[in-house]
């Protein structure tokens, strides 16, 4: 007989809290909804509707990150929405063509007394969702609108921090801070740090009730739905601060799968070898398995791939950000001829590679390239996750 699963802790999100005990924060205003598929209470009511049909509050026009408001949408593909299916509202879309297309213009915000924001981050810094908060809170601010922000669960827990910082000149839609690349916070702790760092104002956040720091997503007890068409579930996004580096390189990360990021690889990668190569590194808390894989669409759609799959064997020990370097390492070691770093534009930047993105700087890079060992890659981010978690433990919000 198997040992029952320990009870999961009740905890109650913003959005919730602000439906309840806070509705004085839009009582009688005209209401703006920044959200997405995961705007929901536990009962799996969307906010849009919840807020739409409340007569204290006059709910006007929806606003949709990346992926839309619906989540159909995939990663860096143009959302172009004008009305909501489901409520008849107006949508304006933080998702274009350019990067002008990520914040909210005067006329968009024009009418508007309060912007309310649902979205879930998943702990990393990545995670673009974040940034669309920030750009709202700016351009919020300055057409004299408030923001609320409805807090959520980091899903990775809040207690670990890895990865180096974003330095001056390489910010961008997946970095517009010095933050580590698995920050430890939730997304109104981290909006919270942006606000007092540029010292904006007109900022609420509606905080969690029963979160505590240790708690991963499923110690909650809260629904799982996808924040994003490539993050199905607690196990992705428990990998994606370090598997994210792949979109920096040519190989694929696993899109177009029933796995993305969880498996890495590319049609010239002997899976076997690759698999060795990387468990004689003794990276804590994961398993590699040699893996080949079919992508149905982006890198490689439709070639067979070789590669491995991450099994995370130890969450609590797992270090993904350095999991995910060591991979580009041992490739870019093991296949030197064939291994390329991405070129093309990424998130609208057009002069920079996208591994100095998402690293948030060239160093990474050229130690891969000169084949640094792990052991100075590491150290390469020491002193700025160093300094990023003191300057993180100013903002937290949760004990």
């Amino acid at each position: 007989m198997s040992p029952s699963n320990p009870p999961r802790v009740s905890v109650q999100t913003g959005l919730e809290r602000l439906l309840t005990e806070e509705r004085q924060l839009l009582k009688g205003r005209r209401v703006g909804l920044l959200c997405n598929p995961v705007s929901v209470d536990r009962q799996l009511r969307h906010a849009a509707d919840l807020l739409h049909t409340d007569p204290d509050w006059d709910l006007v026009r929806l606003f949709g990150p990346e992926h839309g408001v619906r989540g159909a949408a995939q990663d860096m593909i143009a959302v172009q929405e004008a009305r909501d299916e489901r409520t008849n509202l107006p949508v304006v879309s933080l998702y274009g063509t350019d990067a002008e297309s990520l914040r909210p213009t005067p006329e968009q915000l024009e009418g508007l007394d309060v912007l309310v924001c649902d979205l879930q981050d998943i702990g990393s810094r990545y995670y673009t969702y974040v940034w669309t908060v920030a750009h709202c809170l700016e351009a919020a601010g300055a057409a004299g609108v408030e923001v609320v922000v409805c807090d959520r669960p980091n899903p990775l827990g809040g207690v670990s921090v890895e990865g180096g910082t974003v330095r001056s000149g390489f910010e961008s839609f997946v970095g517009h801070h010095p933050v580590s690349n698995r920050h430890g916070m939730t997304l109104g702790e981290l909006i919270g740090l942006v606000r007092n760092a540029r010292k904006l104002d007109g900022l609420t956040v509606v905080e969690l009730r029963g979160w505590r720091r240790e708690l991963l997503f499923d110690d909650c007890d809260l629904p799982w739905v996808m924040p994003s068409p490539n993050m199905p579930t607690l196990d992705t996004a428990l990998v994606y601060p370090g598997l994210c580096l792949i979109e920096g390189t040519e190989l694929s990360e696993g899109r177009g799968t029933t796995r993305p990021f969880e498996l890495v690889g590319a049609p010239y990668i002997e899976p076997h070898a690759l698999a060795t190569a990387l468990e004689r590194q003794s990276l804590p808390g994961v398993a590699f398995r040699p893996a080949w894989f079919l992508p149905q669409f982006q890198k490689w759609a439709g070639v067979q791939c070789g590669g491995v799959q991450l099994h995370v064997t130890d969450r609590r020990a797992f270090l993904p950000y350095l999991t995910g370097v060591a991979l580009i390492a041992t490739v870019r070691r093991l296949y030197p001829h064939d291994f390329r770093w991405r070129s093309r534009a990424y998130e609208f930047v057009t002069d920079k590679p996208a591994i100095d993105l998402l690293a948030g700087n060239d160093v990474l890079r050229g130690l891969i390239d000169d084949g640094a060992d792990l052991a100075e890659l590491r150290a390469s981010w020491h002193a700025e996750e160093d300094d990023f978690c003191a300057q993180r433990a100013e903002h937290l919000l949760y004990a």
